[in-house]
């Protein structure tokens, strides 16, 4: 798309963000649609010659079953537009694919006999169904999963540079207990690394079983054929799950469950841009600055957190359509009605607002700088943290009131290095007891952060 035609998109997937996501243009647009059909319409009908059971039907010869292969290898816009000028008539999207097929068939003398065993018992739904599971299949393998692979590295990569770099918590928005900055960087990859597991193993499913999926039409022309094992074989000829329970559609329930997965894997980004967001506005990251670039239009020293913000903004409106399409695909008046024939459409764009946040994310942690500096100074004036460890020990040791105590001590007061050494004189503790503590700082006291971030995925 040139960028005149970008400006005039309504869509923002379309225009301003077209080159983020152009691997799935040919994947997820009305031509990867009918790009998928016609594969599923030329597969059909080489896997019926196949069929020993059927004898009015020949196998396809080796010149024929390479010039069905280069059909679908070579489709290309010419194909597409031929198949929306047999649209114009028929006013039907999937007919029209059938008869771009049988077109082509009767360029050649020894499959033009063949042409109207293309789309043999079929409902369009067949057609559609196992389409749309190849375009998904394709979209997730080829652009969904390998963003979201980079991003889990890259916050990995940060995990493992800083996993023993101490650094405050806040719980509540208030100092707590230290951590490392690699260990909250682990705990979000690990996160998203398990919704990417769940999805991966999500089976992608398709039916191949006519108008209300019994097979009618099928065993009126074939009825030894045994139609449940061969529709079977079909779909998963295609790489798809077969699902032999269903009406008219494939019930699309494995399409909500990869929905809902993607959902939950972009809340937990969400979180994190959230928290990323947060650490710069404290100054714990600095966000190297690029030459030329203006942050904003009146102040001259920003530099804004954009590509976090771009990231968040993007997964709103993904997980806003994921969620319609969740709770609408799965529903379907009695046998069949058309409603989610325009909400299928929108997969595209659902996972282009996907792609478009993880590239938005890895693009902003690429331009953070961690500052030391800051981290270190946070932890040096927050020496009220070791009140934890303090009436921990006291407990051990069987002090009355520890924590009473403590708190007593410490609520609201900012404590430094020697007012706890000050602190540890006034309570009164066994010598046993200051010799655990006294060598404690809010930079050493992280527990096990550090190998909890540098632990492999499970």
């Amino acid at each position: 798309m040139s960028q005149s035609d970008s400006i005039h998109a309504i869509s923002a997937v379309d225009g301003r963000y077209r080159s983020k996501v152009d691997a799935l243009a040919s994947i997820c647009s009305e031509f990867g649609l009918m790009k998928y059909r016609t594969e599923v319409e030329c597969r059909w009908v080489a896997f019926l010659g196949d069929l020993t059971t059927i004898a009015e039907m020949p196998a396809l010869g080796d010149d024929d079953k390479q010039f069905v292969n280069e059909l679908i290898a070579n489709f290309d816009e010419a194909a597409a537009l031929r198949i929306k000028q047999f649209e114009a008539t028929t006013n039907h999207d999937v007919k029209a694919v059938e008869y771009y097929v049988k077109e082509r068939f009767n360029e050649r003398d020894t499959l033009a006999p063949l042409s109207e065993w293309i789309h043999f018992a079929c409902t369009s739904e067949d057609i559609n169904n196992t389409a749309y599971g190849l375009m998904v299949k394709a979209a997730i393998a080829e652009v969904l999963m390998p963003h979201i692979d980079t991003l889990i590295a890259a916050i990995e990569d940060l995990a493992s540079a800083h996993s023993a770099r101490p650094m405050l918590s806040r719980t509540h928005g208030q100092t707590a207990s230290p951590t490392t900055l690699g260990k909250e960087m682990k705990n979000v990859a690990v996160r998203l690394q398990r919704q990417r597991s769940q999805l991966s193993q999500i089976e992608i499913m398709g039916k191949f079983n006519g108008a209300v999926g019994n097979f009618n039409a099928h065993l009126s022309a074939y009825p030894s054929v045994d139609w449940i094992q061969v529709s079977g074989d079909f779909i998963r000829s295609l790489g798809l799950t077969n699902n032999p329970w269903t009406t008219q559609i494939e019930p699309h329930d494995y399409l909500a469950e990869i929905f809902h997965c993607l959902m939950r894997l972009n809340q937990i980004l969400l979180d994190f841009d959230r928290d990323i967001w947060a650490y710069i506005s404290n100054d714990y990251f600095k966000q190297i600055k690029v030459e030329g670039e203006t942050g904003s239009s009146t102040m001259p020293h920003k530099i804004n957190p954009i590509d976090f913000e771009n990231s968040e903004g993007n997964v709103g409106i993904a997980n806003a359509l994921l969620a319609h399409m969740a709770e609408k695909l799965p529903v379907s008046r009695w046998q069949r009605d058309l409603s989610d024939s325009t909400v299928l459409r929108n997969i595209g764009n659902a996972f282009a607002h996907c792609a478009i946040a993880y590239q938005a994310t890895v693009k902003g942690l690429s331009r953070l700088d961690v500052n030391s500096d800051v981290i270190a100074a946070d932890l040096a004036q927050s020496w009220e943290v070791l009140a934890e460890p303090v009436q921990t020990v006291m407990r051990k040791y069987g002090i009355a009131e520890p924590y009473e105590k403590l708190k007593a001590a410490t609520r609201g007061r900012r404590l430094s290095a020697p007012l706890f050494a000050e602190l540890l004189t006034e309570l009164q503790l066994p010598e046993a007891a200051v010799a655990e503590l006294r060598d404690l700082t809010p930079d050493n006291y992280i527990g096990v952060a550090t190998a909890l971030a540098e632990k492999p995925f499970d």
